[in-house]
């Protein structure tokens, strides 16, 4: 049903990061925005939806987590003080080798309803048993863009891994689910955990398909030190076997020289910038303004729940702009509203999609309400555009998210998932966790 939201303040992602005063955004009957901006040009008579629906507080698109193994809620905190590749080989890969397809499906299950309760409406995830993966987030209303891992390790064949990638997106095409709710994607772990065969015919398989590429890059120092010694860097490799050519998303990407950003921009490829799992690990600090400046689209991932430990995109907006800071020495390197940007419009850039991330006409309705009832907006919103954007990232972030919209279906009201039962969903993560340990 076609409906009219109106509040106090909208932010519609737009490149400047806009504050709209007494704004509207209007969802037509099919989930889609058909119209953002003030109240005094909204449409009016005939041209108007029939219900309004007045809202007290902030009104901005979905966040878009750009880079999450989100089903790993059930490996929270295993092997929390070990650095990442003595934490993925003792202790996540042997735990993962158990996991049977309804863990992940449970898994899944609440780490989306724990997104979407913090204002977060699209993923991408990269994961085992990705259809189960697929049902639970239909079942939460959320959206996700989705790859099933091609990796080479025992007892794991990449030919088979790659093989049932074409199975499924030849099945059910690149989108599905109502509102286009499931993007399939191609999801080769890294360079480091495959042979330079399984690259190219990943390559030429999504090439094939004008599918997105999710690929670990450049995480931490030292695991790609064969193919740097051999190619130059993993960023060079991927252009020699041909995965820069079409769309591709870089996750992580920390260790990065100047060629490799500017082979990340020409190539148009986006990067997922993971800052506190990155900081967890002690994997490095990304090279966010040299990445800025280069035009390269970048978004906010959180990464696994049991790296960053949580699924708080806004953690990640503020981290995304106290480490620009720090490493640039400059208070000015990345604003308040510039790091909200990069949770919204930016995810969806460094995705390829043009239909997420904002509130214009003609993109999904996926949007968030916080209510400013709190502490942080206690000095009201009739503050000038930067004070209220600062009191929103720095003070506020996910604490107020109350309700949120999914191509214009509710799936959060008073700060609760409206279609799937929290309660059993962390019993059942509970149950599977204990196994797994």
């Amino acid at each position: 049903m076609a409906l009219r939201l109106r509040s106090a303040v909208v932010l519609p992602a737009d490149p400047d990061c806009s504050v709209v005063r007494d704004g509207i955004v209007d969802i037509d009957d099919h989930g889609r925005i058909s119209y953002c901006g003030p109240a005094e040009t909204a449409p009016s008579g005939a041209e108007a939806p029939a219900e309004t629906r007045r809202l007290a507080g902030i009104l901005l698109p979905g966040l878009i987590n750009a880079h999450a193994h989100s089903p790993m809620v059930l490996l929270r905190g295993m092997g929390s003080d070990l650095p990442l590749l003595r934490w993925l080989r003792e202790v996540i890969w042997p735990a993962e080798a158990k996991l049977r397809p309804e863990d992940v499906r449970v898994g899944m299950t609440l780490g989306s309803a724990e997104m979407l309760s913090r204002g977060v409406t699209t993923s991408a995830e990269m994961y085992f048993h990705a259809e189960e993966m697929a049902e639970s987030v239909l079942a939460t209303g959320a959206r996700v863009v989705l790859g099933s891992p091609i990796i080479d390790l025992p007892g794991m064949r990449w030919q088979t891994m790659l093989a049932e990638t074409e199975r499924w997106i030849d099945a059910d095409g690149l989108r599905f689910g109502p509102g286009d709710r499931v993007e399939l994607t191609y999801a080769p772990h890294s360079a480091y955990t495959l042979p330079v065969e399984a690259l190219e015919a990943v390559a030429s398989s999504a090439a094939a398909r004008d599918a997105l590429v999710q690929i670990h890059v450049a995480e931490t120092a030292d695991e790609d030190a064969p193919q740097r010694a051999e190619y130059g860097s993993v960023p060079a490799l991927l252009e020699k076997v041909g995965l820069l050519r079409g769309r591709l998303l870089a996750a992580h990407a920390v260790h990065l020289s100047d060629d490799d950003i500017a082979l990340l921009a020409r190539s148009g490829a986006g990067v997922a910038h993971c800052p506190g799992s990155n900081a967890k690990l002690a994997s490095g600090v990304a090279r966010l303004t040299d990445l800025r400046a280069a035009s390269v689209a970048v978004g906010l991932g959180t990464d696994g729940p049991a790296s960053n430990d949580d699924l708080d995109l806004w953690e990640e907006v503020q981290l995304s702009a106290m480490l620009a800071r720090l490493s640039a020495k400059d208070a000015t390197a990345l604003s308040a509203g510039e790091a909200l940007l990069l949770a919204t419009r930016g995810g969806a850039e460094a995705l390829g999609r043009d239909d997420i991330g904002a509130l214009e006409a003609g993109r999904w309705a996926d949007l968030v309400h916080i209510d400013v009832d709190d502490p942080a907006f206690a000095t009201g919103l009739d503050v000038p555009d930067d004070q209220l954007l600062a009191n929103l990232v720095w003070a506020a972030g996910s604490r107020k998210v109350t309700d949120v919209w999914v191509a214009g279906d509710p799936v959060v009201a008073d700060g609760e998932c409206t279609r799937v039962d929290r309660t059993k969903a962390q019993a059942d993560v509970a149950e599977a966790a204990a196994r797994l340990r």
